[in-house]
């Protein structure tokens, strides 16, 4: 009876003689077996992506191939396997060979294909007023990689979707450029890869790792910051090694570059003079539109008096936003009743940590109180100098944490001025803060108070 070798290395010279070498190069070089036993050969792709493009494609080619070498009987069987492919194996026998090569022994924090998220990708992404520039670089990086935005950085806060753009990015260029090399680390997975290459002494297949590939994808950089002087020159001539052979890189922080202290200048210097742009906080609209995506994928039945809920209540970060449907999804099972407002305010009592639902009457009291002053003056049309001030702030305030509140709405609360006015003061507290430390305390402080006075 034939091994199981046996019958996969027949397998792999029949498909490569039946096949194009389009088709062979499109996945089916990169499959290696992983058991056979009963009859059924189980073969392992590198990731997921690669193993549904071969289960759509090419599964009836294999099994074809298969039956004719074993039988009619034989069956085949796809997974994902983190295993060094077949194609691999001639230079990995010889790195192994060779006792004084770093590359034998150095084993990396992660498996770069199988780091990609497959259900991360541009199609399930929700663009947005707060992060459409983000969204269209990713894309024309991923269309056309190295040659667009050479670096690209996107910043913002955690859970505003900068990793899913990460993902997209590298599913894309996966998809639609097989040749190319994809890796995607965090900075802590960089960081544990080189302090293993320090230990073992293999810091040229570390070398080798990252700079081979075509595409670099780090996340979270602003962990950089507090590393010492021999990573920093690490990442420094991993980015110029790469960058001087004109391959992408993307990095990710909570930060802008500017704001990034602790990283060193001529790094830092570096990421600016490719595009930074950032992911804000996405308005009412887009959340509602996050929310219906998430329950469409999934199949959920969503009201939309349920969506417009949850996206009140959630306004900074969208895997709470997405993780709230799959959590009011299984209360309803538990119950078994379908989802209603009524099921949503009885089991998401804890919400957005209880986010707070601001009304612009609200904030114009909480101002007025701070100031000592009365909202009627603070509305109305005095110029002194104080009320102006707190008109001013006041206006800022609803419009920096009211979203859904434009211009003219805004112009209609202060005894209906004109919204030139009230752009005219939001721009004047906002150029303030860039200077006046004073003011961005105060600022900050009725912040919190209405964090405070303003729940629901």
């Amino acid at each position: 009876m034939q091994s199981g070798e046996e019958i996969w290395l027949a397998l792999r010279d029949s498909l490569r003689g039946n096949a194009s070498e389009a088709v062979w190069a499109a996945g089916l070089n990169t499959l290696r077996l992983v058991d056979y036993r009963d009859k059924v050969l189980v073969i392992g792709a590198p990731n997921q992506i690669q193993l549904q493009r071969i289960q759509q494609r090419f599964l009836p080619f294999i099994t074809e191939q298969a039956q004719q070498l074993v039988g009619d009987d034989v069956t085949v069987s796809l997974t994902v396997s983190d295993v060094i492919p077949d194609a691999d194996l001639n230079k990995s026998s010889e790195v192994v060979t060779n006792p004084t090569s770093s590359a034998a022994n150095f084993s990396p924090s992660v498996d770069k294909p199988a780091r990609l998220d497959p259900r991360m990708t541009f199609d399930s992404f929700v663009p947005g007023s707060s992060n459409r520039l983000a969204f269209a670089a990713a894309q024309s990086v991923a269309e056309t990689p190295g040659r667009a935005y050479n670096p690209l950085m996107i910043y913002g806060n955690s859970g505003l979707g900068k990793t899913h753009l990460l993902h997209a990015i590298g599913n894309y260029v996966q998809e639609n450029y097989p040749g190319r090399k994809v890796l995607y680390v965090s900075t802590e997975t960089f960081l544990n890869d080189f302090i293993r290459a320090i230990q073992t002494r293999t810091q040229l297949a570390l070398h080798d790792r990252y700079r081979e590939n075509d595409v670099l994808l780090i996340d979270d950089i602003q962990f950089m910051e507090t590393r010492g002087e021999t990573f920093h020159e690490e990442i420094f001539h991993t980015y110029n090694a790469l960058h001087g052979e004109g391959k992408q890189i993307v990095l990710t922080s909570d930060r802008s570059p500017r704001d990034l202290a602790g990283l060193q200048e001529r790094f830092r210097s570096r990421l600016l003079q490719g595009l930074v742009t950032e992911i804000d906080q996405p308005d009412l609209e887009t959340r509602i539109a996050i929310l219906r995506s998430k329950a469409e994928r999934e199949g959920i039945g969503l009201p939309d008096d349920v969506a417009e809920w949850i996206a009140q209540r959630v306004r900074d970060n969208i895997r709470e936003l997405e993780g709230s449907i799959t959590m009011l999804r299984a209360f309803a099972n538990l119950r078994q009743e379908p989802i209603s407002l009524e099921l949503a305010k009885a089991h998401l009592t804890n919400l957005g940590q209880e986010q707070i639902i601001l009304k612009p009457e609200t904030i114009l009291t909480v101002v007025s109180d701070f100031y000592g002053l009365s909202v009627e003056d603070v509305r109305g049309s005095k110029r002194l100098r104080p009320l102006v001030h707190a008109r001013h702030v006041a206006m800022y305030l609803i419009r920096d944490l009211l979203d859904n509140y434009s211009y003219p709405m805004i112009a209609r609360i202060f005894d209906g001025r004109n919204h030139t006015t009230v752009i005219s003061g939001v721009e004047k507290i906002k150029d303030q803060l860039a200077v006046n430390s004073e003011l961005l305390a105060q600022i900050n402080q009725l912040k919190r108070r209405l964090q405070g006075d303003g729940r629901d």
